[in-house]
């Protein structure tokens, strides 16, 4: 059974207050550049909303519980702020445990502070124009070169892509890509400021208009072979054992988000007048929202029951990538019957409601597709 305590309740509201006064005023202004400004982070660092598990030596609170992660996520979810959320999600959820699980002491302390202050915004270079949820398939390589790899290659649908300053990127460092795909690729920790680094256009997309997504491309680029993450030919190990955190963190948001979008509704319909009557007396009205609300209490019963399992360590792959499917599809329909509700002003853009429409369009597709979920899951039944 997961609960949470008075210093989680106290942290809740610190973050609600951030999302409130920093994160929504600056939203609309972030939709239309095509991404957050800097700042954003820098606010966070300032008030603790970053890189909670780096240890105190190197800036951060050492806390290592996962439910102030979550708090973040649902906060900025619930308001609607769906593309801050991925790019917190990423800092703390996704790419912050590379660089604390895998790093040396030194380099740690060469990318840790930046982190917990917000000066340093993190990103990951997976998928590639050939490859997407297919990890094994990649093929950026890096050509060992005394103290340095060579580094040639593209990478696309990078998140943070405009804005990132340090980024973990899956390479190939083996020559056994036709033998064993699983074997032979490696972790790299790079700068953007690194020569051969070049980033691309920042990708329109139809929704998510406030997080910057992007194509990267290097040529050429020497990376020092200090920058390695972990051992050589480990990389597409490291990556599987931080999925289950990352879906978790992906149903976390799913949830969250339609929470908030029932929320709205619920006001809407009650406040909307049709035929003499308020919408929220149409029978259909009730049985609609009567069901969205049921499959949302079934939905965060089993996604504090994961969390619940994750803090002890025990989040399997399997049911990390249950929660991923089931959640991310639950959180489109219910944007989506919701829109209904609203009839065309649903269709505006000034109604948050078509925002989170769109923007829960993309969460069956990132983080592995759903399809790949449900091949987990058949794995796990021996399938």
């Amino acid at each position: 059974m997961l609960s949470y305590g008075s210093e989680h309740h106290q942290f809740r509201e610190l973050v609600r207050d951030f999302v409130r006064t920093t994160v929504l005023p600056s939203h609309e202004d972030a939709e239309r550049a095509g991404g957050w400004d800097r700042s954003l982070f820098t606010e966070a660092g300032r008030l603790g909303l970053l890189g909670f598990p780096v240890p105190e030596e190197f800036g951060g609170p050492g806390v290592t519980d996962f439910r102030y992660h979550a708090i973040v996520i649902e906060e900025l979810q619930k308001a609607g702020a769906a593309a801050e959320a991925i790019a917190f999600s990423l800092q703390n959820d996704v790419v912050l445990p590379y660089l604390t699980d895998l790093t040396t002491p030194e380099q740690q302390h060469r990318w840790l502070p930046g982190v917990v202050s917000g000066q340093t915004v993190l990103g990951i270079a997976m998928t590639e124009p050939g490859t997407g949820s297919d990890l094994a398939g990649i093929a950026t390589t890096a050509r060992r070169d005394g103290d340095h790899y060579v580094v040639n290659g593209a990478k696309t649908f990078i998140s943070n892509g405009q804005t990132g300053d340090l980024f973990v990127v899956a390479v190939r460092t083996g020559d056994d890509r036709h033998s064993d795909r699983h074997k032979g690729l490696s972790l790299l920790v790079v700068e953007a400021d690194t020569p051969g680094f070049e980033r691309g256009r920042n990708l329109a997309k139809i929704g998510l208009h406030a997080q910057d997504t992007s194509e990267l491309a290097f040529t050429d680029m020497r990376v020092p072979v200090a920058n390695l993450l972990g051992e050589e030919g480990r990389g597409f190990y490291q990556l599987m054992s931080n999925l289950p955190q990352e879906r978790l963190s992906l149903g976390v948001g799913a949830v969250a988000a339609a929470e908030g979008v029932l929320a709205e509704t619920l006001d809407y319909v009650r406040q909307r007048r049709a035929f003499g009557s308020a919408i929220a007396d149409f029978q259909n009205t009730r049985f609609v929202l009567a069901e969205v609300a049921t499959e949302l209490d079934v939905a965060r019963t089993y996604l504090d029951d994961c969390v619940a399992a994750h803090l002890e360590g025990e989040l399997t792959a399997a049911r990390a990538a249950k929660l991923k499917w089931w959640t991310t599809d639950l959180q489109f329909r219910t944007a989506h019957r919701c829109l209904q509700l609203y009839g065309g002003y649903g269709y505006m853009r000034e109604y948050p409601v078509s925002r989170a429409f769109v923007d829960a369009r993309i969460q069956s597709i990132y983080g592995g597709t759903n399809e790949i979920m449900k091949t987990i899951i058949a794995k796990d039944l021996r399938l």
